[in-house]
């Protein structure tokens, strides 16, 4: 293949992005102190995907409060004493010529719960083990997970402010992006969805009141930011009749292209216990195709497992970038591998030198 779009630069204002393969977040519950901080296993995790020749590597769901943390065990970024592991992080990818961004969030009525990992339990962290009292757009609790308290609006303003001083110290650390989560079940997504959201003030109701936590988040950073990338994580639907709709999301996109977001990375579910997801390969491209008709470029994700998919996903106009998740956690450097098997023109230039006795190429 002459020119595969996989491996052409893209621009998001002023940043530069040397391919659209990028990273999607992964949680990876490892702050073992409790303090938020990145240790030594997200320098070295993020060192590898960034040197594997990544376009954009997104860190994963960093809370800007420390009550937003899905589990004890996650980064954060709601304290400026949080800053120096982050930038130790972004030195060391933009060495490997990655840009790097950070997904910030907060977990909402999802929070408080232990973290995904193997033999761990599952549930709400009781108060006894560490865990905190959850908040919510409503007292609406997701399954067995602990009811939270609904946030007033008297206490919205403050969570926007969160928000905005958590990217402000993405900038200050050397991060070039910064994600808004507003999917997933969490905090701003639990405000878009109907089925969580039953407030009857400014914030609820039809979807412009359900949309405004989400969108004075996004103006916020802008305000504070001019010239940062801005991209917003979405669940496109929730695969359910009556929930946060793609014709929804279609227009959440319009609004915050007028807001300063530069790019809607499009994911789908998670804030429903049992919804009817059709998972199966790239199942979600089709919801990025769709928004992608709006002003916004659009990101797609989801079971995209081989060089020849990705690329077709592009070269067909569904999406304008293709992030991948778990296939990295088995190979970090897949996108080597997929630069030499498309013969991208950049493929050898992506090899670490070190590395160049490597065979990253499908006889590889």
């Amino acid at each position: 293949m002459a020119d595969p779009q996989l491996f052409l630069p893209f621009r998001l204002r002023d940043l530069e992005v040397r391919n659209r393969l990028w990273v999607s977040p992964m949680c990876q519950y490892s702050v073992s102190a409790g303090d938020g901080v990145p240790t030594d296993w997200h320098l070295l995790h993020y060192g590898a995907l960034a040197r594997g020749g990544a376009g954009l590597v997104m860190m994963e769901a960093t809370a800007v409060r420390a009550e937003g943390r899905i589990s004890p065990r996650d980064l954060g970024l709601w304290d400026d004493a949080q800053i120096p592991a982050f930038a130790r992080i972004a030195e060391l990818a933009h060495a490997h010529g990655a840009r790097i961004g950070v997904q910030l969030g907060h977990a909402g009525r999802k929070a408080s719960t232990h973290p995904w990992l193997p033999g761990a339990p599952s549930g709400t962290v009781a108060a006894a083990e560490g865990g905190w009292p959850t908040v919510g757009a409503s007292a609406v609790a997701f399954g067995e997970l602990a009811t939270p308290r609904a946030l007033e609006a008297a206490e919205l303003p403050g969570i926007v402010a969160a928000f905005v001083a958590a990217a402000g110290r993405a900038v200050r650390a050397g991060l070039d992006v910064v994600e808004v989560h507003a999917a997933h079940g969490y905090l701003l997504h639990s405000f878009l969805s109907p089925f969580s959201n039953r407030r009857t003030d400014d914030f609820g109701g039809e979807l412009a009141g359900r949309a405004r936590l989400l969108r004075e988040v996004v103006r916020g950073i802008r305000g504070a930011h001019p010239e940062l990338p801005i991209v917003v994580r979405v669940s496109a639907t929730e695969w359910t009749a009556g929930g946060f709709s793609l014709e929804e999301c279609a227009e959440l996109a319009a609004w915050l292209a007028d807001d300063g977001a530069d790019l809607i990375d499009a994911s789908s579910g998670a804030n429903l216990p049992h919804a009817p997801i059709p998972v199966g390969p790239a199942y979600q491209v089709p919801l990025a195709a769709e928004l992608r008709r709006g002003p916004l470029p659009v990101g797609t994700v989801g079971m995209i497992t081989a060089a020849a998919q990705a690329e077709s996903i592009l070269a067909t106009g569904q999406a304008d970038v293709v992030s991948v998740g778990r296939p990295l956690l088995a190979d970090p450097q897949l996108p080597l591998r997929w630069a030499h098997e498309l013969r991208a023109p950049s493929a050898a230039e992506l090899v670490p030198g070190p590395y160049h006795r490597a065979r990253f190429g499908a006889a590889g």
